[in-house]
């Protein structure tokens, strides 16, 4: 006989060494002539195998792939017929000697040969009996070693029958409860009547490592291989009854969701094989053409498809894929490409600014400029404009006209009480529920990467454990920075350079500095007597009549009824509450026309209270300022300026100071600053120091349940106090405003325009500024410079002369007389 060698290169898949594949994989002793005996050759061709035991009574395909292997297989089946199946120890030793093959393996019959167009063999071999190797007697071209056959040691014993009544029960155990497992698997099991034969065909089919099949296949004690086989099979067991209640417990909360994913793949499957189209490649293909035609930035659509590629490998069902869907759709989405086109019609666009608001001159400048600016420079960068002013003076609704006037889209972002910076930069995908924040889902909205976008109230904004809304409005407001605005939930940058950011303020020191930095802030402080007469005639009016079903032949308000509506029902810096009156009018007419009441056509001003009721505000100016002691100051607030009462009083004491009126700190300080330099300027200022001794002192600011601040109500205390000393009132008709000084400097002051407007809609004709401020008289409107008068002034005696009378009569000779008594 010829000397033989193989080598399996790996197992056909028909065949894994598990239950679930016994059909092929069976028992000789099910066939096989009992009085046939079996002979092996002494000089035996060894074939070894990688990572597999072949058991004697077991039919196995090998694919044999090394040269060697080839040879042996031509020169045995034209043979005997018979092989030596040995495991090698290590499967990475390509020519194995027999210091690397096990010494004990299994002689096997060739039953069939393939030979494959890949040019390896196929080979099915039957495991025939155990034999050791004693000698390798050949080496080429293939191995041949002296043989002899290994017979099973078996006894009969009660032991015996036990272990196999144990093994049968188990493996029967194993085939319930694995699933797939062929009905024929039991019938082999119960065909088996050799303990030996029971035990090797288990083995076979038993998921074990090849150490572990290598042993079994040399334990030549059936009682011993019984007893290792039970093990494992238990060991298996155990695994298949825990995998098992797992696999019970999870189908016992499977949910809708997933349920309706099988279903769906089912439903892929029929219509599949009924030709019609699935439903998940039409969306993906329509998500594909929706990235071919968004025409977004090459980074972005990268990002695109590689998110549209994951989502191929992701189940219809899970959550991700909708998640993936939503990412995707809103990329698409968004306008990377579109943009409208301006219009640059400088002529028009003013008409259309002074058709929608009255005055306001300054900035209907810089917005003219901005579009002669884009006309010559179609590609430079829109402003960051900051429109700050008090409520009602029109600071959204000129958004809205800008956006008119430039062809643009308008959005409009109310911030008041943000407080989490999501809002502005989104979530991260990586939350449940996450999406973009307001600002892409504003330009998503709009469909252009070009619109007009007012961030109403930023000094609204609040902060807390959440973050900063501010600081992520930083990058959205810089030039330099927003072309590549990044959202948390997008991940790729957006261009945000092309739009037009405009905030609105009431109150900017509530802005953070560095923000504030960002824009170029427009004043809109309020509008004059005047003018909120032009606006209600042109635009309230005309407004409320037609938002309460009326026409001009129905009602009609007169000048002087709306100059009294200006006067006595409203005191503001804007028209706001204006037009809420006009409204109450027009709604008392429309009433009175549905019950078909008489009614007038014309209001007048003695209608007025028949509307809206008696006068809400009346000039207390005279009466407060008629006694030493109350001087008139000028403050600013959110809401524009107001005028100020400063009231101070005497009462025996030592001379301390007291203040009321809820004011703050800064304002406290000018308090004790004014009652410093009257104490150290008494003498000057004609004032008994015997007085500021024996009495304590209280300066009061009226309306306690309002906040005030600042330093500009420095000259105002002063003065107050200076007149309640000598005994002098200040004048009616005169107001001030100025930060005094230990030195009795009077410093400039902010606000001026708003609180001359204010002092004028108090009936004020004077007004007392600092000297430095002479300057910002351009910025007052001509008409209100006509009829006032402006003071500037250095010092604080300056302030005395200009603010309060001559003393009385009555008054001189008191001194005079004290004075020659002493």
């Amino acid at each position: 006989m010829s000397d033989l060698e193989i080598e399996t290169e790996g197992i056909n898949d028909a065949h894994d060494g598990s239950l679930d594949s016994v059909t092929s994989v069976f028992p000789s002793t099910a066939s096989e002539d009992p009085q046939k005996k079996i002979v092996v050759p002494e000089l035996l061709a060894i074939l070894p195998v990688r990572d597999t035991v072949v058991f004697p009574g077991t039919i196995v395909p090998l694919t044999i792939g090394r040269e060697k292997s080839k040879r042996l297989v031509d020169a045995v089946i034209t043979n005997t017929k018979i092989v030596g199946i040995v495991a090698q120890r290590h499967s990475d030793v390509e020519d194995p000697a027999l210091e690397d093959l096990y010494r004990v393996g299994t002689a096997a019959a060739i039953l069939k040969l393939l030979k494959l167009p890949d040019g390896t063999h196929s080979i099915i071999v039957h495991g025939l009996v155990r034999f050791g190797i004693e000698a390798i007697t050949q080496t080429e071209p293939y191995l041949i070693g002296r043989c002899h056959t290994r017979e099973d040691t078996v006894s009969e014993s009660t032991e015996l029958d036990a272990l196999v009544q144990t093994a049968r029960q188990q493996a029967q155990r194993v085939i319930e409860l694995s699933p797939g497992v062929p009905e024929q698997a039991a019938e082999v099991l119960g065909s088996i009547d050799k303990p030996g034969a029971l035990c090797d065909f288990l083995a076979a089919n038993l998921q074990l490592n090849l150490i572990q099949r290598q042993e079994i296949l040399e334990t030549f004690d059936v009682v011993e291989r019984l007893k290792k086989t039970a093990a494992h099979l238990a060991k298996q067991i155990d695994v298949l009854e825990l995998s098992a209640k797992i696999q019970n417990d999870v189908k016992g909360q499977v949910e809708k969701q997933q349920r309706e994913y099988f279903l769906h793949e089912q439903m892929r499957a029929i219509q599949k094989e009924l030709g019609q189209t699935d439903g998940r490649d039409v969306e993906i293909n329509e998500l594909r053409e929706d990235i071919r035609k968004a025409k977004m930035p090459e980074g972005v659509e990268k990002e695109a498809n590689r998110e549209l590629d994951r989502l191929t490998k992701i189940p219809q069902a899970s959550p991700e894929y909708s998640n993936s869907v939503d990412y995707i759709e809103w990329l698409c989405e968004l306008p990377w490409s579109i943009s409208t086109e301006d219009h640059l019609d400088i002529k028009q666009a003013e008409k259309i600014l002074d058709a929608d608001h009255f005055d306001l001159e300054k900035v209907k400048k810089r917005i003219l400029e901005f579009l002669a600016v884009r006309k010559l420079n179609p590609k430079g960068r829109s402003p960051i404009l900051c429109f700050s002013g008090p409520p009602g003076v029109g600071k959204t609704s000129l958004g809205q006209s800008i956006a008119r006037a430039m062809g643009r889209k308008f959005i409009r972002m109310a911030l008041g009480g943000v407080r989490d910076e999501a809002d502005i930069r989104g979530h991260r995908r990586t939350y449940v529920g996450s999406m973009p924040g307001r600002i892409v889902q504003e330009i998503r909205k709009a469909g252009a990467n070009n619109p007009v976008f007012m961030l109403d109230e930023v000094d609204k904004l609040g902060q807390d454990f959440r973050g900063d809304p501010s600081s992520a409005l930083l990058e959205v407001l810089d030039p330099a920075q927003n072309h590549s605005f990044q959202d948390h939930y997008l991940g790729v940058p957006f261009d945000l350079s092309r739009a037009m950011f405009i905030a609105t303020a009431n109150y900017m020191d509530a802005i953070p500095a560095p923000l504030l930095d960002r824009m170029e802030i427009l004043e809109i402080p309020g509008y004059t007597s005047f003018d909120k007469l032009a606006i209600a005639r042109t635009y309230l009016v005309p407004r409320q009549r037609e938002e309460n079903g009326l026409t001009p032949a129905q009602l009609k308000i007169d000048d002087s009824a709306l100059s009294a509506i200006i006067e006595g029902y409203t005191r503001e810096a804007g028209v706001r509450n204006l037009e809420r009156e006009i409204g109450s009018i027009c709604r008392g007419v429309a009433a009175r026309i549905a019950q078909r009441r008489k009614h007038p056509s014309v209001i007048h001003k003695a209608d007025l209270s028949e509307f809206l009721g008696p006068v809400k505000i009346e000039p207390e100016l005279a009466l407060r300022t008629s006694t030493p002691g109350v001087v008139t100051g000028l403050a600013w607030t959110p809401a524009g300026g107001d005028i100020l009462f400063v009231e101070a009083t005497a009462m025996p004491g030592k001379g301390h100071l007291q203040l009321t009126g809820q004011i703050g700190d800064v304002m406290k300080e000018s308090a004790h600053t004014a009652y410093s330099l009257v104490r150290s300027r008494a003498k000057q200022l004609g004032i008994d120091q015997k007085r500021l001794s024996d009495q304590d002192f209280h300066i009061h600011v009226p309306a306690g349940a309002i906040p005030k601040d600042g330093p500009s109500a420095g000259i105002t205390m002063f003065t107050a106090l200076v007149s309640l000393l000598t005994n002098r009132h200040c004048k009616k008709d005169v107001a001030m405003t100025g930060e005094i000084t230990l030195r009795g400097l009077v410093l400039p002051i902010g606000g001026l325009k708003s609180k001359a407007l204010a002092a004028h809609r108090a009936g004020i004709h004077t007004i007392v500024i600092p000297h430095r401020n002479e300057k910002d008289l351009i910025d007052i409107p001509p008409d209100i410079r006509k009829q006032m008068k402006f003071i500037p002034v250095e010092k604080a005696e300056q302030v005395l002369t200009n603010a309060l009378a001559q003393p009385t009569r009555a008054n001189a000779p008191k001194r005079a007389r004290s004075r020659k008594r002493g």
